[in-house]
């Protein structure tokens, strides 16, 4: 299996393609990542060096990769955070080069525009192109639980209302979706949801909640779904598959006391987990 990630990269950490690339290729698939950005470390340390590209930078490299005669053998292309909209521009014309050359090919797009407490933090006209552009042309996304909100234009808080969101970002486009960070009035306060839905049907994943505060494990997680659904064809076992893999990646980290998640050190977590969750069909 070979896929195309294009999105972020830091030097030192785990964020964006420092932390998608190396779960994939640890499952195996043999990753081609372009950077969007390529900063010395994450913006959450409040300081960091570095260089945002544009959208002619990333169309060079897939032309480069074009040139090698290997477009045709891509399997999928993910995309996680995005700059800029020629950026996004850029990214969906590589979709739509597989595409034209391995119609089975899925692209996977992390619509990175926010979180809860911290509302929106792209740059203005992202959230607008996620929803009008990129969520249409996507098979599978990965948005958490405000990004759904936000897709959806509903308020989710509930489980019932979760689904509305999910079946109605759907109609957009993408067949399936993995909803993470979720909690709702039926979530127990120890515990944080998962929820995937997939051709009118819904699976919830309940993990125990942790307590610790690390950038970098939703890439991880969408590089892992889309893996998974990738070979799978399911919505519901890439969301067990990639749910354990990612509580494992967390709980060795909040046992560390890392500020960075251990993508390294826990590596086993991606093909063997230490936990395993049951989706429940919901």
């Amino acid at each position: 299996m070979n896929v195309l990630s294009i999105q972020s990269h830091v030097a030192y950490g785990h964020v964006g393609n420092a932390s998608a690339v190396f779960p994939m290729q640890r499952l195996g698939v043999e990753v081609w990542p372009i950077h969007t950005v390529q900063f010395s470390n994450h913006t959450g340390y409040g300081s960091w060096k570095g260089r945002v590209f544009d959208g002619p930078a990333i169309e060079e490299l897939v032309e480069g990769i074009a040139e090698r005669g290997v477009l045709e053998k891509c399997d999928g292309v993910l995309s996680g955070y995005m700059g800029s909209a020629d950026i996004g521009n850029a990214i969906l014309s590589a979709v739509a080069r597989v595409r034209a050359l391995n119609p089975r090919a899925l692209y996977c797009c992390d619509p990175v525009i926010g979180d809860v407490g911290r509302g929106v933090f792209v740059r203005p006209g992202i959230p607008e192109f996620m929803r009008e552009k990129a969520i249409p042309a996507a098979d599978i996304i990965t948005p958490n639980q405000f990004e759904l909100n936000y897709l959806s234009g509903l308020t989710t808080e509930t489980l019932s209302d979760v689904k509305q969101a999910v079946a109605t970002v759907q109609e957009l486009g993408p067949r399936a979706v993995l909803v993470t960070s979720v909690e709702t009035r039926e979530t127990p306060s120890d515990a944080i949801d998962l929820v995937a839905g997939e051709g009118g049907h819904f699976w919830r994943v309940r993990t125990p909640r942790l307590s610790l505060s690390v950038n970098g494990a939703g890439d991880a997680i969408a590089a892992l779904f889309f893996v998974h659904y990738a070979r799978s064809r399911s919505a519901a076992t890439a969301l067990a598959e990639a749910s354990a893999s990612v509580y494992g990646l967390l709980k060795r980290t909040e046992e560390a006391g890392s500020r960075e998640i251990l993508t390294i050190a826990a590596q086993d977590e991606f093909v063997s987990p230490t936990h395993r969750f049951t989706a429940e069909e919901v």
